[in-house]
């Protein structure tokens, strides 16, 4: 069997390079274990998998160790592949997903991904998540992911974390993130998972389900700039929409590739 494979950037800008994510177009589900053979071979933060079915797309998630429950950069490089690669003729796109059904409405080039609002409680630090990071935050936070929230953007950008002390805590399928208010933006954020291939993820926009909710309290806005700190950089337009979260950005294609199944199983 041959299949397309498309390496998307995700919440790209001028300044940013965004996520990449592999999109598969499949006809029918594979094996899961094939699935998770095929992203493990792709050796990026997420790879997607859809299938189109009439008014709705279905939409898996995979890192090269484990399923996600849900994946904002993966998401929105998969409404880009449907719209510019594979010619789907609308600007709303129906997901359906582990997450339940997801919403992206595409305007002026721009994906806006409707999104579940994860509200994020105040919560204590484990020891080991402590110990793992250089910078100890304000206060936590946690829903999935646990929100370490920090006084200053400096923070944020010299945090460093040790991975053989993170990989000792087991936060499947979330993560730790770190966030402040932002110099040239609402808020900023870099995002961590332990016992993954890939420590830190480029632009996480699943974590700002919990993000955008919280900032929108503490700056009392609705709509927020937000900046992931990583190497690749990622720019997100989200608005607070109380029970959703709206998370936008833009995409671009990086390349395109055909491969044989036989070749990786």
């Amino acid at each position: 069997m041959e299949l397309k494979i498309f390496h998307i950037d995700a919440f790209v800008s001028e300044s940013c390079k965004g996520s990449t994510a592999c999109i598969v177009p499949l006809d029918d589900w594979l094996q899961d274990i094939d699935l998770l053979q095929i992203s493990r071979r792709n050796s990026v933060p997420e790879t997607a998998f859809i299938i189109k079915k009439k008014n709705k797309v279905l939409l898996r998630w995979f890192t090269p160790e484990i399923e996600m429950d849900l994946c904002g950069h993966a998401t929105l490089a998969a409404a880009h592949c449907l719209i510019n690669e594979l010619k789907y003729n609308s600007d709303k796109i129906i997901f359906e997903t582990l997450s339940g059904t997801l919403e992206v409405h595409v305007k002026k080039n721009v994906y806006q991904l409707n999104f579940p609002s994860r509200i994020p409680l105040q919560t204590t630090l484990p020891n080991i998540i402590k110990k793992a990071i250089s910078i100890q935050p304000k206060f936590v936070l946690k829903s999935r992911d646990y929100i370490l929230v920090y006084e200053c953007e400096s923070d944020i950008k010299n945090i460093s974390v040790d991975k053989k002390i993170l990989d000792q805590i087991n936060l499947d399928p979330g993560g730790v993130c770190v966030t402040s208010v932002g110099n040239s933006s609402d808020f900023v954020s870099r995002f961590f998972t332990p016992q993954s291939s890939i420590l830190e993820d480029p632009v996480t926009g699943s974590a700002h389900c919990s993000l955008v909710p919280y900032w929108s309290d503490i700056l009392k806005k609705q709509t927020l700039r937000a900046l992931q700190l990583s190497d690749r950089g990622g720019l997100l337009i989200c608005e607070n929409k109380g029970e959703r979260v709206i998370i936008g950005g833009k995409a671009l294609t990086f390349f395109k590739e055909k491969f044989s199944l036989k070749s990786i199983l």
